[in-house]
């Protein structure tokens, strides 16, 4: 009997404690140190806005690595493809997008700078040509749109006659350079 008494005594402790955790936990649920229910669902709510934009910020580094690896691949194909190694083939697909478009070439000046950290050559080119509008026109579109990389600086008219058309062009390419 002693028993059962021992049992109903910490029965009645166990009860009266759990008693005092419920009061504490309404008390807590209603006081002003942790809110209203909208509050909380407002603190949440923003609480998910911030993380969907943070995780949007993020996104483009994911992978960043295989970026890297794919963007150095297509620097080294640029420069295999579209930077020539002589100023010859400069000249060399300049008349040929000229012959191509049936426009004359004039007189052609470069000027080649020094070469900068990542081992390409700037050069500027100043020529003038002659031909008809649409002529001109297909051969500025031309030689943007060419392989060889050419970047069409300023186009200034140089006079018209009998239906011809001069153009000055100022072109800018880069060449790697050698070494």
């Amino acid at each position: 009997m002693a028993d059962v008494l021992d049992i109903r005594k910490k029965a009645k402790i166990a009860i009266a404690a759990l008693l005092v955790v419920d009061i504490a936990a309404v008390i807590l649920l209603f006081s002003p140190l942790v809110g209203s229910e909208r509050s909380r669902r407002e603190q949440l709510d923003q609480l998910w806005q911030e993380l969907q934009r943070k995780t949007h910020e993020v996104e483009p580094l994911k992978d960043v690595d295989k970026k890297i690896a794919l963007a150095s691949q297509q620097i080294d194909d640029f420069y295999k493809t579209r930077l020539p190694a002589q100023d010859s083939a400069i000249y060399e697909e300049l008349g040929k997008v000229a012959k191509q478009n049936g426009v004359r070439i004039g007189q052609i000046r470069s000027k080649a700078k020094d070469t900068d950290p990542v081992g390409l050559r700037p050069m500027e080119i100043q020529a003038d040509f002659s031909g008809d509008y649409l002529q001109l026109v297909r051969f500025i579109n031309s030689l943007e749109r060419d392989p060889l990389f050419f970047i069409v600086d300023s186009v200034e008219l140089g006079g018209e006659q009998a239906g011809v058309v001069r153009l000055q062009l100022k072109l800018e390419t880069y060449q790697k350079a050698s070494g």
